[in-house]
């Protein structure tokens, strides 16, 4: 089963940014996450479409 949400520090290994970056980007407006208490995650589906309509800005 593939996964649905990826955490913080998987996104900073997969983007190749840091940590604190990956926090950064993760509070910026408009990227999409989902709070569980304390944990944010980032719905896997919902952040390739924001990184494609990202690149697709350039």
């Amino acid at each position: 089963m593939e996964k649905t949400t990826i955490s913080v520090q998987e996104l900073s290994a997969q983007m190749g940014i840091s940590l604190p970056k990956a926090y950064e980007l993760v509070k910026s407006p408009g990227f999409p996450t989902i709070r569980i208490g304390t944990r944010i995650l980032i719905p896997v589906d919902a952040y390739k479409e924001w990184l494609l309509k990202r690149s697709a800005h350039r």
